[in-house]
């Protein structure tokens, strides 16, 4: 006779349990996490703001039904869209992700978790400016601050041991968690209804990673995390009018997200949840550029004085990198569109030797014309130091190293340019700074009268002030 199976529901897995302790309970006591997440909201809500000069960004962006307007809704900055929070929230993910500039994570998994900021600044707004209807106290941005941190806490630490890329998941499935569980405690959510809306993120659908692949590499990848995002507002309203939760939704046998997807295995916690990742994250100043690239980018701009007078001459190139590079950006062949070609090492490499730099602008088709950045790609030797990828995975220096060599017709070699940490990296904060406030205002130029732009700068700068801040107020400031 057959074992009968029970339908006895059993407790939560545990780390639906864990992620809903430390979004309820955790205290964020290190000024080092506030002071970076105000950093990081300057930069990100820059990023977004930029991408607004982008047709293909723009035309995906305003309600779902053209000329809504949702009375009391959420604000998109550098618009006058006004949207229920699940829309909104994708139309700020997709603004910050669209270029490929804001922030990253990289580790078993890669990611950028500054992506929440979506469903965060959507849900926030919509939430004061309801209390604001009713003359009630309502969030401020230190509010965003602390929901910023423990959703970069969330997403980068389960991508410490857990790589989804390795089974074909995108890693905005981390996007979706972890904006999942701060959104539902924003709207008031209890210990146990942010448990219910994060088993109903895990056993969501998830996007596969083949749009950001050879050979269907595309502009997806832009808007997926505003997807997932927006995803994550919609489930924690669904568990706020008393949804249920799967309580095994990772474990269950044959059916739970670690045999159907993860290949069996658990998804495991590497360390407690508190303020690492915040503290660490890594900041794109320079140049949009896939996160894995930009120290070659480094490298090939301080190469470009030496070379540009010869290009014709070079007879080679070598590019020395870390094994996640090779595996994600390692690119020959035609190159179709910018999402294909801001995934490509090479062509950021042979871009940045021939134009001395590389903006958002390289990627467009009139810059991928030019004949020379082809010519190098063909020349051109991806090879892998094993101690860069060692020092890559090393949590005590995440180290994202490359190194460009240029060989030349007459039997000559140009000197070896290496860089192993990039300017937006922990151990080059002091430096990066200056670099992201210069970033942020003129990425606010280019939306906002000088005046505007002004005001905005001078109220980000002012931490104190800042935080203190009603959240719609603070919206309120990016309205064109």
């Amino acid at each position: 006779m057959s074992e009968r199976s029970s339908n006895a529901r059993p407790e939560p897995d545990a780390l639906l349990t864990e992620i809903a302790d430390y979004v309820a309970d955790y205290t964020v006591e290190s000024s080092e996490a506030y002071e970076t997440a105000r950093l990081c909201l300057m930069d990100t809500l820059g990023c977004g703001l930029l991408a607004l000069r982008y047709p293909e960004c723009a035309k995906l962006l305003g309600p779902v039904v053209p000329g809504t307007v949702v009375p009391g809704g959420s604000r998109v900055p550098g618009t006058q869209f006004v949207l229920d929070p699940v829309t909104a929230a994708f139309n700020i993910g997709c603004m910050i992700r669209w270029l490929d500039y804001n922030d990253t994570w990289l580790a078993a998994e890669w990611g950028h978790p500054s992506d929440n900021l979506g469903g965060i600044l959507a849900a926030a707004d919509y939430i004061c400016r309801i209390d604001s209807a009713e003359a009630r106290p309502s969030l401020t941005v230190r509010d965003v601050l602390t929901a910023m941190i423990k959703a970069h806490e969330i997403q980068g630490v389960l991508a410490l041991e857990n790589s989804f890329n390795r089974v074909g998941l995108d890693h905005v499935i981390l996007v979706k968690v972890a904006s999942t569980a701060v959104v539902t405690h924003m709207l008031g959510g209890t210990k146990k209804e942010i448990v219910n809306a994060v088993s109903q993120a895990w056993i969501d659908g998830h996007p596969l990673r083949t749009y950001r692949h050879l050979p269907n590499t595309g502009p997806r990848k832009s808007w997926a995390a505003g997807d997932a995002t927006s995803r994550a507002v919609r489930l924690a309203l669904m568990t706020l009018k008393g949804e249920i939760g799967y309580p095994a939704a990772l474990s269950a046998q044959t059916w739970g997200f670690s045999d159907v997807l993860f290949n069996g295995k658990p998804v495991k916690l590497a360390k407690r949840f508190e303020t690492y990742v915040m503290e660490h994250i890594l900041f794109k100043l320079s140049f949009p550029a896939e996160f894995h690239a930009q120290t070659a980018v480094e490298c090939a701009l301080t190469l470009h004085p030496e070379v540009k007078d010869k290009l014709d001459e070079i007879d080679r190139i070598v590019l020395t990198t870390h094994e996640s590079a090779i595996r994600i950006i390692d690119k020959t062949g035609p190159l179709h569109n910018p999402a294909d070609r801001d995934h490509c090492l090479q062509y950021m490499v042979a871009a940045s030797l021939v134009f001395g730099s590389l903006t958002a602008d390289h990627y467009e088709d009139e810059a991928a014309g030019d004949p020379r950045i082809d010519a190098l790609r063909e020349k051109m030797e991806v090879v892998e130091d094993t101690r860069y990828t060692r020092d890559y995975m090393d949590p005590a220096k995440r180290s994202i190293a490359n190194a460009v060599q240029c060989f030349f017709k007459d039997g000559t070699a140009g000197r070896r340019a290496e860089v192993e940490y990039p300017l937006g990296h922990r151990f080059r904060r002091r430096e990066g700074i200056p670099q992201l406030e210069r970033k942020f205002a003129a990425n606010l130029s280019t939306r906002f009268p000088s005046r505007q732009a002004k005001e905005i700068e001078h109220i980000c700068r002012d931490r104190e002030k800042l935080e203190r801040m009603p959240v719609n107020r603070f919206v309120d400031m990016f309205v064109i």
